[in-house]
């Protein structure tokens, strides 16, 4: 893993200080997620993919954010309550932070700096949705909710899949493959 990436100072959702260092080594998959949005179930994939593919260095990282149309209002307690009562999430949530505008994140300027082009499926809603609205595929900025940056074990941002990929397509599920045998 890049240097830049391990050494972003985190927070983890218990308010603990950390850094991607502790995952040196491990495939990761870092998602913006939020609460009260539509995508929300795809904590549900996210978890088993996190289980699936956990003993074998895969770490899947949550990063909630309140960007898009504030659809995680909650404190970091409520959001992993919410978490683990309700999709019964195990892998690592962090902090609240922001993953679009003049607050980015260090992390997210660094995944998208990485990584500045989402891959979006095959006639996406969404990617037509952004072309109507005079943006498109070649936007850097995080769409919405629940994108999804993958690095390998070296530290490569190796793909960034948009919203509308869920967590068990088989798009995501090759790309972690290969992610684990680099």
């Amino acid at each position: 893993m890049t240097t830049s990436l391990l050494n972003i100072p985190l927070t983890r959702i218990d308010g603990s200080s950390d850094t991607l260092g502790g995952h040196a080594g491990k495939a990761l998959l870092i998602v913006n997620v939020a609460s009260k949005c539509g995508l929300t179930p795809q904590y549900e994939g996210l978890e088993s993919l996190y289980r699936d593919y956990r003993a074998r260095g895969l770490e899947v990282l949550g990063f909630p954010a309140n960007d898009f149309a504030g659809q995680e209002p909650g404190t970091n307690a409520e959001i992993g309550e919410f978490c683990r009562s309700t999709f019964g999430v195990e892998f690592p949530m962090y902090s609240k932070i922001a993953v679009t505008g003049p607050q980015k994140h260090p992390l997210y300027r660094a995944l998208i700096e990485a990584r500045p082009k989402a891959e979006f499926k095959p006639g996406s809603p969404l990617l037509e949705r952004l072309k109507r609205s005079g943006g498109g595929d070649d936007d850097p900025e995080v769409h919405w909710n629940f994108e999804k940056f993958l690095i390998d074990r070296h530290g490569s941002v190796i793909r960034r899949f948009s919203r509308d990929t869920d967590p068990r397509d088989p798009a995501i599920i090759a790309a972690v493959e290969a992610a684990l045998q680099s």
